[in-house]
């Protein structure tokens, strides 16, 4: 009997979605909804995303708090950084006449997201914001209400719905049937993949870690002998693949608020 419950012990858990269920750090309670049970309570990823608010709002106030005509070292990195999102996402996607008034939104979007996917990386915190998808999504409505309101407030509600939904240039029957599905696309959709995107790499890249860490973890500790050397290669490839995740961080930071600009251009056109 003991014997058989050490072999039950002894079987390797995978990771699994569950793992991304963190209790809550204040609070206890649950409740239910969508038939779901969710914790009623402050958790880690509520708090790293206010970490992240405060961070980037220090990092850039303190660089530009004495500003310089030869800046010093902080001053050099906030201007660089600055310039970064204002010409390649600001100027080159949205255009020269309008994406001054869009580059503060975009700037402070872009290092939003690229400190909370680093957070994954971070020792001690070792955990994505944005692999958890209300946090995605919510980021992702923003972006849907700033660009529809962008395009609505130049064009109006029904010249903006006609710019959304009817293609130039098409029409007979080849455009009855592109008009609901350019509306979809670009008003319903257009969120959902936003945020999904972003989510997906978050939720991968950290499953994908787990698994090699406690994989190799349980080869090393649990199986022994021969099995020693793979468990040691997992957690080589474990290294790597975090090597690789802060470039995938990076680029879904980027991805995310380029596509915000891109959205926010179709919004401005004047056709679409």
């Amino acid at each position: 009997m003991s014997l058989v419950t050490g072999l039950v012990q002894a079987e390797f858990e995978p990771p699994s979605p569950a793992d991304f269920d963190l209790p809550a750090v204040f609070g206890s309670g649950t409740f239910d909804f969508l038939g779901q049970a969710q914790v009623a309570g402050v958790t880690k990823p509520m708090i790293q995303i206010v970490l992240a608010a405060v961070f980037v709002f220090a990092l850039f106030y303190l660089a530009s708090r004495k500003r310089a005509m030869v800046p010093g070292k902080l001053q050099f990195a906030g201007e660089e950084a600055y310039g970064f999102v204002r010409n390649s996402l600001g100027r080159d996607i949205i255009g020269s006449h309008d994406f001054q008034r869009f580059v503060p939104y975009l700037f402070a979007l872009f290092f939003f997201v690229l400190i909370n996917n680093l957070m994954a990386t971070i020792p001690v915190i070792q955990f994505p914001t944005f692999s958890r998808s209300g946090m995605v999504y919510s980021l992702a409505l923003m972006s849907w209400v700033i660009y529809n309101a962008v395009g609505i407030q130049k064009h109006g509600f029904l010249g903006y719905l006609k710019l959304q939904s009817v293609p130039a240039g098409v029409g007979g029957v080849i455009l009855l049937l592109l008009v609901p599905l350019e509306f979809m696309s670009n008003i319903i959709v257009r969120p959902v993949t936003l945020a999904l995107r972003l989510f997906a790499n978050m939720f991968a890249g950290h499953l994908l870690l787990i698994l090699f860490a406690l994989g190799g973890e349980y080869l090393v500790k649990e199986m022994g002998g021969a099995y020693i050397g793979v468990g040691v290669l997992a957690w080589v490839l474990f290294i790597l693949v975090a090597m690789l995740e802060i470039l995938i961080q990076f680029l879904q930071a980027y991805v995310f608020v380029l596509l915000n600009a891109m959205y926010i251009q179709g919004a401005l056109a004047d056709e679409h």
